[in-house]
């Protein structure tokens, strides 16, 4: 299959003064991280980076400095993330079959594990990186804050991203959500949907998320010591 990728890295970062894709981390934007990864995948034909309106040259001068001479598109985000997923899919080229979507804030993706995630899809079935939670969940009443109901951890994942699927289903998932209103926190809640497939591949713990300013010491600690 020809692979697409679209890294979604279009929020404003109000907890860092700045959006936070564009932080520097062990010397680099924290975007060029993944996106260094993904170029260097042979396997990877194409590459949308979906990001703010203001720093679209930005982002390009990244993509430029970190991979000269791979073809990719930087193309301007949405309202919501959905709506930047969408604008990255269909910025993708036609002879793309399936498609990887990313966070941005996820520097630390591993290839191997994007790899154990590409070979998972196929027609009707879809992928994600996940890790087993390790907390007690508890449902919660958000009017008392009484616990309803404590649910069974065994079963639990947290979806982390990259997530996989062929490119047309994917797009076809994100269409019916649109007809139907319906929002969802990630991509493969939308496969779900539609009734595809969606199968768990274990994530590398260094696959964390920055969100708060505390996971940015953290990221640097990692990718720092990675470096020659």
């Amino acid at each position: 299959m020809n692979w697409g990728a679209v890294i979604v890295a279009a929020g404003r970062g109000t907890r860092f003064g700045r959006p936070k894709q564009l932080i520097e981390i062990a010397g680099r934007p924290m975007l060029a991280w993944s996106f260094k990864t993904f170029a260097a995948m042979p396997e990877i034909d194409a590459i949308v980076v979906v990001t703010e309106s203001e720093w679209l040259d930005e982002v390009k001068e990244m993509t430029s400095a970190t991979a000269p001479g791979r073809a990719v598109a930087v193309v301007t985000g949405g309202a919501t993330r959905q709506e930047s997923v969408l604008r990255g899919l269909r910025a993708l080229p036609d002879s793309c079959d399936a498609v990887l979507v990313h966070d941005g804030a996820r520097p630390l993706v591993q290839a191997a594990d994007v790899r154990a995630g590409m070979r998972q899809v196929q027609p009707g079935r879809a992928a994600v990186l996940a890790a087993p939670v390790v907390d007690t969940i508890k449902v919660v009443d958000p009017g008392t804050m009484l616990v309803e109901r404590t649910l069974e951890r065994k079963q639990l994942w947290a979806a982390q991203t990259p997530q996989f699927a062929m490119r047309e289903e994917l797009l076809r998932a994100h269409d019916a959500a649109t007809a139907l209103s319906l929002e969802a926190t990630d991509d493969v809640a939308l496969l779900e949907a539609i009734g595809i497939d969606v199968v768990i591949v274990p994530a590398s713990v260094e696959n964390f998320k920055v969100t708060h300013p505390g996971d940015v010491a953290r990221a640097q600690a990692l990718l720092g010591a990675s470096l020659p």
